[in-house]
């Protein structure tokens, strides 16, 4: 995750936390800033630029070390958008943050995933190692880069701990969240995770509102238009919509569902 900027236009921040075998490159296309909002890209154990370390091996103990990281960045009202198994990290990140009596996030957005309480749920789950072998070729084709042998067999490792990571995540029911406003996140076009699977969310947490937007289970790492309008609504004039604790007072939208489709 790179440094926060030091300037004082920055009203809040947006921390992406990406989905199983990818890391904070994903997010790529997303603008350093959305208007006052600052854009930052969180980055696991394992992947990238911390290749060299170990995997998290849970969400709880990935939590805990993003929770370190984002000491210096509780300065100002926040949000998590997790993608995916993302989504398990950043809600995990949000019961640590209010368990140790941290700031907490004033929003939650979490994309195409099931509630806690409702999985371990995904196609990754029931592959074994070819198969995803075959998936990650399919998903660097698809992105115009020629498949290196090397680097697939490295993906298919990453991939391989992290899809371990969700299939021993458990949770007989949620810790429901208080103070941080959820937005459960769904893709009209997404035959992985569809949207009416992310119901369980309505328990996470006493205010939860489901959006679904035009698009498939990777559009959201295209920064669409509707989706980064909706958080600059959302996240925009924090400031002057907190509350003394940072918890956003502004409505949110109940359903998006007239934006292009881009995936």
């Amino acid at each position: 995750m790179p440094a926060p900027a030091d300037d004082e236009g920055i009203g809040a921040r947006l921390l992406c936390i990406p989905y199983s075998g990818t890391g904070a490159s994903s997010f790529a296309a997303w603008p350093a800033r959305l208007g006052p909002v600052e854009v930052l890209r969180v980055q696991a154990p394992g992947r990238e630029n911390r290749l060299a370390e170990p995997h998290y091996g849970t969400y709880e103990r990935f939590a805990g070390g993003l929770i370190e990281d984002l000491r210096p960045l509780l300065d100002r009202p926040f949000a998590l958008l997790g993608h995916c198994s993302g989504a398990l990290a950043a809600y995990e990140t949000a019961v640590g943050l209010h368990r140790r009596g941290l700031p907490a996030p004033a929003l939650l957005v979490v994309s195409s995933q099931v509630a806690p309480q409702d999985g371990p749920y995904g196609r990754h789950l029931a592959m074994d190692d070819e198969e995803l072998r075959a998936d990650v070729v399919e998903s660097t084709v698809r992105r115009g880069v020629r498949p290196n042998p090397g680097m697939v067999d490295l993906s298919v490792e990453i991939l391989r701990a992290d899809v371990e990571a969700n299939r021993h995540y458990r949770r007989p029911g949620p810790e429901r969240l208080t103070g941080t406003r959820v937005i459960s996140l769904g893709w009209e076009g997404d035959s992985e995770i569809e949207p009416f699977r992310m119901a369980g969310w309505k328990a996470c947490a006493d205010d939860v509102r489901q959006v679904v937007l035009s698009g498939d289970h990777r559009t959201v790492f295209e920064a669409p238009d509707v989706l980064t309008t909706l958080l600059r609504a959302e996240l925009g004039g924090v400031r002057e919509h907190a509350d003394p604790d940072g918890r956003l007072s502004v409505p949110l939208v109940d359903e998006v569902s007239d934006g292009p489709a881009t995936g």
